[in-house]
């Protein structure tokens, strides 16, 4: 470990002290703090945190911000609901047949629980081949979080709702039986800097849908999803981003089962002295399996938007199909997109294909528009919500999507 990645972590863990609590929880956490004292913090000369400062994540002092209330696109959606507020989680209410939730230091305390094999195991394993310290982080010093089971199809919503003003390190862990169904909703803001973690494991026929929409000015987040698939397993994951100082995405998917898909999208619109980050690793180890990443970001001001997006497809992996494609609309010369698209390919049977594109506001279409007597504000909020629109269409529920458009639409007008 170099001397860097070692400051940091010093300085960063003299302001924190590990939850109360033993059982597998416990263990796991220890574990989890020894595996970062071995690597340290991230810093920016690292690969995978070259177009993004990780200092205002990793340091003592979290950045002074405030609740911010920009909306929910689902106030008003049947869902089961359960809000965090500062880091803690609120009462659960009831639940419908075929779920289980739980709060995370209850589900921790006895010795035997399904979420033991999960909590941390996902997150190490994603680790590698690249170091995801700052989820290990998260892994050691998670306050609380949702332990959430779905054992048949689950009907209704699940909807975490959150709120903070401080520095939230949140840890949720998903799993979805065989032949079972689950929407995993999340929305609000953490704290003014949030380090939240979701380890997922669907088991063969399971279905996923997870949604995530941030809003507001005055934070910095770090989201880290670990996703582990089985045959025929499926995962569609979307996020939805207004502004935010600093926001870094990091999913990894696994693929071990046959035939299993997964679907990784973002819309984002970021304006002034925005910083918005879109890592992506996907490892495919089985046959027939299809993963798709479709990113989407519109740019002003001086803004910021990165992806760092992979496919891995190890040997034996064949009939492999592997999309991914990440584009960005920038509204003036002051927005910056960086892009790092990568294939790494073991298997001679696949059909993978990688894409990247930055341009401006197609002019013949804001012409055509202008023509037919609409205000120029209007007409590139309209063209600007039909670039977006293609990456809420990857969500598969159409009353979602409506509701998602509508919020975008009510973003782009304000």
């Amino acid at each position: 470990m170099a001397d860097a990645h070692k400051t940091a972590l010093d300085d960063r863990l003299s302001a924190l002290s590990m939850p109360e609590g033993g059982g597998w929880l416990g263990r796991a956490r220890k574990d989890a703090l020894a595996r970062l004292g071995a690597v340290g913090l991230p810093v920016r000369r690292d690969e995978y945190w070259r177009y993004t400062d990780p200092r205002a994540l990793t340091r003592v002092e979290a950045p002074e911000g405030a609740d911010v209330d920009a909306g929910d696109p689902f106030d008003g959606l049947d869902a089961v609901t359960i809000t965090v507020t500062d880091g803690v989680g609120g009462d659960l209410p009831s639940l419908p047949e075929g779920l289980e939730v739980q709060r995370l230091a209850e589900a921790g305390a006895p010795d035997i629980h399904w979420a033991k094999d999960l909590y941390g195991a996902l997150e190490a394993a994603g680790s590698r081949p690249v170091l995801r310290p700052l989820a290990t982080l998260n892994s050691a010093f998670a306050t609380d979080g949702l332990v959430i089971r779905a054992t048949g199809p689950v009907g209704t919503p699940v909807r975490i709702v959150m709120a903070g003003r401080g520095d939230a390190i949140l840890h949720h862990v998903v799993k979805v039986e065989a032949g079972a169904s689950l929407t995993l909703i999340e929305t609000g803001t953490p704290g003014a800097r949030a380090n939240t973690a979701i380890e997922v494991d669907v088991a063969e026929g399971g279905v996923l849908h997870h949604l995530r929409v941030d809003g507001g000015d005055d934070r910095h987040l770090n989201a880290h999803l670990f996703a582990r698939l089985g045959a025929e397993a499926t995962l569609r994951s979307f996020a939805m981003a207004r502004n935010g100082t600093l926001t870094r995405n990091e999913s990894t998917v696994e693929f071990t089962g046959d035939d299993a898909a997964a679907t990784l999208a973002g819309a984002v619109v970021g304006e002034g002295r925005v910083h918005h980050d879109d890592t992506v690793f996907v490892t495919h180890g089985a046959l027939r399996c299809e993963s798709r990443q479709v990113y989407k970001k519109v740019l002003r001001s001086g803004a910021t938007g990165v992806f760092q997006g992979k496919i891995l497809v190890k040997e034996g992996a064949q009939k492999t199909d592997g999309y991914q494609i990440s584009q960005s609309l920038l509204l003036d010369d002051d927005a910056v997109f960086l892009a790092k698209p990568e294939l790494e390919i073991y298997a001679d049977d696949v059909a993978c294909s990688h894409g990247s594109t930055t341009g401006a506001i197609d002019e013949t279409a804001l012409f055509y528009l202008r023509s037919r007597g609409v205000p120029e504000a209007r007409a590139v909020a309209m063209l600007v919500l039909s670039f977006l629109a293609e990456a809420v269409e990857e969500v598969d529920d159409a009353g979602l999507q409506e509701r998602l458009l509508e919020h975008l639409e009510g973003w782009l007008a304000a």
